[in-house]
């Protein structure tokens, strides 16, 4: 086994599960911390009975106190419906509410406004804005919808954003000649496939998203780039207790490794049409790819 591997597959098993978004990865080097660093866990602010009904579970809450977990909080209801479009939100009734000061409650409405839930106005106070005022991009409302009444819907349009994604950045990465990035690929193939065989399912779905997050950053198009943080959520919030393409299973990790070689060797179709069936394993993406077109 690697060093690499090794070293990823230890930390694995004491860290959190969170995955590296869009611009985290070079925030991730696994051959240079220390092991103690990486196992590092994200403290969250406050006691239990501060939290109130304050969710643990989300991106917005991580390592943000109080603040980020009423994020969380309010976040969850609007996407879930208990706080229709237009219901007025009244910052004194949800400071007593959650027992959290006004600054806490001001900042969260903040953070509420910029991904487009809310809206504040003078002489009309803050409200519940309509879905299609969402920012739908969002990681934080992506998970929040995976994890809400719209969960199907949410699930099938990630997968269908995945199926339009990948294989074009894996035709495009085909042409790059990266070669520090084909190296880090086949590295994340190799913690996968020893990851399989200890069935480490944290190691496997981190190395995972790794490998399809280092993918788009491969193609070498900037806009695409921005999307990572598309193809990120939708891992996290693919179900099951293995965030990945599919629990780990000798087909995705072909796959994986067929996605890598072609890389490597440059062959831009073969890489397309590797990640098209890595896709296909995942059960959410299996309902959205095009039917043959008949003859």
């Amino acid at each position: 086994m690697s060093t690499l591997a090794h070293t990823m597959m230890t930390a694995a098993r004491t860290a959190d599960s969170g995955l590296a978004g869009s611009g985290e990865l070079d925030r991730y080097p696994y051959t240079e911390a220390s092991a103690g660093e990486r196992a590092a866990t994200r403290a969250w602010g406050g006691t239990d009975s501060e939290l109130g009904r304050a969710s643990r579970r989300g991106s917005a809450s991580r390592g943000r106190g109080l603040h980020g977990q009423l994020v969380q909080q309010l976040g969850q209801m609007i996407v879930s419906g208990d706080l229709g479009a237009d219901r007025p939100l009244v910052p004194e009734e949800i400071g007593q509410r959650f027992e959290v000061s006004r600054t806490v409650v001001r900042e969260s409405l903040r953070v509420l406004e910029a991904k487009g839930l809310v809206s504040a106005r003078p002489n009309v106070g803050t409200r519940v804005r309509p879905v299609s005022d969402w920012n739908l991009l969002d990681p934080d409302i992506i998970e929040w919808r995976a994890f809400g009444p719209q969960r199907d819907d949410q699930r099938r349009e990630l997968a269908e954003l995945r199926w339009t994604i990948e294989p074009l950045a894996a035709r495009l990465a085909a042409g790059h000649g990266r070669d520090d990035l084909q190296q880090r690929l086949g590295d994340m193939v190799e913690i996968m496939g020893h990851a399989m065989g200890q069935g480490d399912a944290i190691t496997f779905s981190r190395a995972d998203a790794e490998f399809h997050a280092l993918l788009i950053q491969a193609a070498g198009n900037r806009m695409l780039e921005h999307l990572s943080g598309i193809v990120s959520a939708a891992l996290h919030v693919s179900g099951g207790p293995v965030t990945g393409c599919d629990r780990p299973g000798e087909t995705s990790l072909a796959h994986h490794a067929r996605i890598a070689d072609a890389l490597a060797s440059g062959d831009a179709g073969a890489a397309e049409t590797a990640m098209r069936q890595l896709l296909v394993v995942h059960p959410d993406v299996e309902r959205v790819v095009p039917a043959p077109r008949e003859h």
